[in-house]
């Protein structure tokens, strides 16, 4: 059970709460929260994955799963935060050859380490943070979770009927009543919106990225991590 749960929490929780669930990108520490220390079998666990908290995402696992999560968080001694921690001394364990094998097949569509990632591995030195700037840049939701709606200054569709002009550029401002941007020139654009007119189409820059967060096995991640530590 310890290590089904432990593949369930790396594909849901991991990302928020850390792989020692101490705390991690934006989520709290669980070892002593009250419902991990009072629950037995996931039965006070459970419904906190079924409907959320804020900030957190609702996730539909079976009763089963929801038991092993909870004998993965069980496992975790509980004590002073030196001897119940147990992160590696290093997450440089992949193979950085068949990180760049995984690299170029599924990442190569939008990034080049000729170009964006040049020199990432010593640019970011420290393999933590380089981990998780690659797995979702300046991302606070958890790995697996549903993706939060593009925020200010993400880039943003415009698509005016009138002539059938699209417009695009940065996120200023959008309402029921108005859409403002920023163009790539620097021009400010603003449009009075009338219901669905004009069309407007929000683009995540970062929906690659969440498409992928379910995906990936701790392997790949490991395997990448290593391949981006190796380019300098």
């Amino acid at each position: 059970m310890v290590e089904r749960g432990k593949q369930i929490y790396s594909i849901h929780c991991t990302f928020c709460h850390g792989a020692d669930a101490r705390g991690g990108s934006g989520g709290p520490n669980l070892i002593r929260t009250a419902v991990v220390l009072n629950d037995k079998d996931g039965e006070l666990l459970g419904p906190v994955l079924k409907e959320g908290r804020e900030g957190m995402p609702k996730f539909d696992l079976p009763a089963s799963q929801v038991s092993d999560i909870a004998a993965f968080l069980h496992s975790f001694r509980v004590g002073g935060y030196d001897i119940s921690r147990m992160a590696p001394p290093t997450i440089l364990v992949g193979d950085a050859q068949a990180g760049e094998v995984y690299f170029q097949k599924t990442c190569t569509s939008c990034h080049s380490v000729a170009n964006d990632l040049k020199g990432i591995g010593g640019r970011i030195t420290d393999a933590k943070r380089l981990q998780q700037t690659w797995l979702m840049p300046g991302a606070t939701g958890g790995r697996g979770g549903p993706a939060a709606p593009p925020s200010p200054g993400t880039i943003v569709k415009v698509a005016v009927t009138q002539g059938g002009k699209k417009i695009t550029g940065r996120l200023v401002k959008i309402d029921d009543f108005v859409v403002a941007l920023t163009e790539d020139d620097g021009t400010p654009r603003s449009f009075t919106r009338d219901g669905d007119a004009p069309k407007v189409e929000l683009i995540d820059p970062l929906q690659g990225h969440r498409a992928l967060l379910g995906k990936y096995t701790d392997k790949d991640i490991h395997d990448v991590t290593a391949f981006l530590a190796s380019v300098k």
